[in-house]
């Protein structure tokens, strides 16, 4: 084959693999621009409606819409103690740019808004109710917010909260004379008007001033990435951050409502506002008693009064100021009344400079009620009302039995310094049994049959044992009670700067510890019902927004004591301290014991000594039904400061459900009587 034809050949075959890559190409390229066309078919056929909607929802915004609080109901499951009153509010959307320019210019739509502001505060001025403080056009400019300093353009402006029935009647026929303007139903929370429990109930802040709370702290933090709108707080809610309303804050709140509103690019809103209307909290049935807690409080504020003008033991008591009182049932935990008083009326403007000292709890927090510190805090030393207690301790460790013998000299030495203790105004008691002690109070008996026996047996470790009695009788832990912050008391025979057997021998009398007026409540109910300790509990039951009981709480015991019969026995016979003057009538056999409880406060550098009365007791004695702690400090002896307010709720009690189980109930006036005949 010749040079020529070999060339020949190969421009031959190059010619046909250009061809095939050519055609290949083509083909290719048909391959793919077919391909594009069919995915371009398929967006705008078939996915392009559901993409559509997608971009619409992208820029839809969830506008809380404030929940309807649940209501607080007293025992009866009737009387509202705390409720959600419907008030109507005048709103504002912002559908136009309405902001003023920076550049000098002049806005139209920022001169319609200052129209409709002047407008506004004619109509306001014209029909708001007499007593209703003056909106002026500059108060509504700033509410309308119209450079969107405080929030978006789409957010609604809150102009004025509780319309008057002619502003509502007004506003309703003229809508269309203020663009954007709408009335709006809200809730705003009423309180008892005989301020019953108030410190117990709790009162609300807006949510934007309570994040320094760790549980709206947690809230807010979550808030941003909350699925659900109806769980979404506002800046501008009420929760609860004391007492019940914070306790059960995510029953009573129920679920926010919320307005989806569509946003332009301007991120102003338009028309096709679809609203999810709110979801009311539940209610929440209390074993507060209203009934009960009246006469509580009112015994409370008389006994103090009675106090400033009748000397005890030969003086006034012009610094019982305070008092606390806990009514606690013996088998079921329920507390029918809790007082701590004075109170204030939660109705009022929320002033704290007027109510700091007396809007806390004291019945379960420690404070003092004012800043000098020359008042007793709520907390104080038990004095003689840990002497049951006491006795049980000793009985129990095998320091004596139920018939030994002590005479009682008037006074007990302890230590190698021989530390002496007396009794109270120096009584010598004599021949005096387990029993007898408790009776007669004796302070040498419980020095030297249970402080230092117990520092005998046990040495050092007296401490412990002394306080693993004490915190399985509710003192020094929490109760367990429904409420926030409970403090646990201060145990002071902790304190190693003591002797060991100097802190066991204080402490047999009630001189080493300090606990809040629900503790000793707690520790009143287990002696009554031998060794339960029953957690205490102001929430009965939950009902939803129906009626319908969603949940019961039942009686429930934190633990119990292993303590021979015989032993509650002689205390409970040794509960028997002479109030006869505060209890003359009363138709109860009832176990009971006084307290006179010392302490050194320091007033401008001075040590001042005081007396804070103390009183326990529980009735009937034989079938317990109600326990009763009160602690009034600075009162002077429990017999004469606190016994006389315990008397008034026995009888209160007795009056509603019957210490007996039959209610008495308010005897019929004659006339009331003759006229059913």
């Amino acid at each position: 084959m010749t040079q020529q034809q070999n060339h020949e050949k190969e421009e031959l075959s190059n010619k046909r693999r250009f061809s095939f890559r050519l055609n290949f190409f083509f083909f290719s390229s048909f391959i793919i621009f077919s391909i594009i066309i069919i995915r371009l078919a398929v967006l705008q056929f078939v996915e392009g409606p559901e993409l559509a909607q997608q971009e619409s929802g992208s820029v839809t915004k969830n506008i809380p819409l404030l929940p309807v609080r649940g209501s607080i109901l007293d025992s009866t499951g009737e009387v509202k103690l705390a409720y959600s009153e419907p008030i109507q509010s005048l709103y504002i959307t912002l559908y136009k740019n309405y902001s003023k320019p920076t550049d000098g210019s002049v806005n139209p739509n920022h001169e319609e808004a200052l129209e409709m502001a002047e407008r506004l505060a004619e109509v306001f001025e014209k029909y708001k109710d007499p007593d209703a403080e003056t909106l002026t056009a500059a108060d509504i400019e700033k509410a309308m917010d119209l450079n969107y300093r405080q929030t978006h353009g789409y957010t609604p402006r809150l102009i004025k909260s509780n319309l008057s029935e002619k502003e509502i009647a007004y506003f309703l026929q003229h809508k269309k004379e203020f663009p954007g303007v709408s009335v709006i139903e809200e809730t705003v929370r009423k309180y008892d008007e005989d301020t019953v429990a108030v410190q117990a109930i709790g009162y609300l802040k807006t949510f934007k001033t309570s994040k320094t709370l760790e549980k709206y702290k947690q809230i807010d933090e979550t808030n941003k990435d909350q699925t659900e709108p109806g769980l979404v707080y506002s800046e501008l809610e009420s929760v609860g951050v004391d007492g019940l309303e914070m306790q059960y804050q995510d029953e009573l709140r129920g679920k926010a409502g919320y307005s989806q509103i569509p946003i332009n690019p301007l991120n102003l809103p338009e028309e096709g506002t679809v609203i999810q209307a709110p979801e009311k909290g539940k209610d929440i049935v209390s074993t507060i008693n209203k009934d009960i807690q009246v006469e509580t409080e009112q015994a409370i504020m008389d006994q103090l009064d009675w106090l400033h003008r009748n000397p005890v033991s030969g003086k006034l008591h012009p610094n019982a100021t305070t008092g606390y009182a806990v009514a606690m049932e013996v088998d079921t935990g329920n507390i029918v009344a809790m007082a701590s008083m004075p109170d204030y009326d939660p109705n009022d403007e929320w002033d704290y400079d007027k109510i700091k000292y007396i809007y806390r709890n004291g019945t379960t927090e420690s404070y003092p009620p004012d800043d000098s510190r020359r008042r007793m805090e709520s907390t104080v030393l038990l004095g003689s009302t840990i002497k049951p207690l006491s006795v049980l301790i000793g009985l129990k460790e095998g320091l004596f039995s139920t018939n030994t013998a002590y005479q009682d000299v008037g006074y007990a030495l302890f230590g190698r310094d021989d530390s002496r203790v007396r009794n109270s105004q120096n009584h010598v008691y004599g021949l005096l049994f387990p029993d007898t002690a408790i009776k007669h109070s004796s302070n040498a008996f419980m020095v030297d049959m249970v402080g230092e026996k117990l520092y005998n047996k046990f040495g050092s470790k007296g401490i412990d044992i002394w306080d693993q009695h004490m915190k399985e009788f509710g003192l020094g832990v929490e109760t367990g009670v429904d409420l926030p912050r409970e403090f646990k008391g201060q145990i002071e025979y902790k304190n190693e700067k003591e002797t060991a057997l100097s802190r066991l021998a204080f402490a047999s009398f009630g001189q080493q510890g300090k606990y809040t007026t629900m503790q000793l409540a707690q520790y009143t109910t287990m002696l009554a019902n031998k060794g339960k300790r029953l957690e205490p509990h102001l929430v009965k039951e939950i009902r939803d927004s129906e009626g319908n009981v969603v949940k019961k709480i039942e009686p429930k015991v934190l633990n119990e004591v292993d303590f021979a019969d015989e032993y509650w026995n002689t205390v409970h016979r040794g509960m028997s301290t002479n109030v006869d003057m505060a209890f003359s009538g009363f138709p109860y056999d009832f176990a009971r014991k006084t307290g006179t409880s010392q302490q050194d406060i320091f007033y401008n550098g001075t040590k001042n000594r005081i007396d804070n009365g103390v009183f326990i007791a529980f009735a009937p004695r034989n079938n317990p039904k109600l326990a009763v702690a009160v602690v009034i400090p600075e009162g002077g002896f429990g017999s004469s400061s606190a016994a006389p307010i315990a008397r008034k709720i026995f009888d209160a009690y007795d009056k509603v459900y019957g210490l007996d189980g039959v209610p008495k109930g308010n005897p019929q006036d004659p006339e009331e009587i003759s006229q059913n005949e």
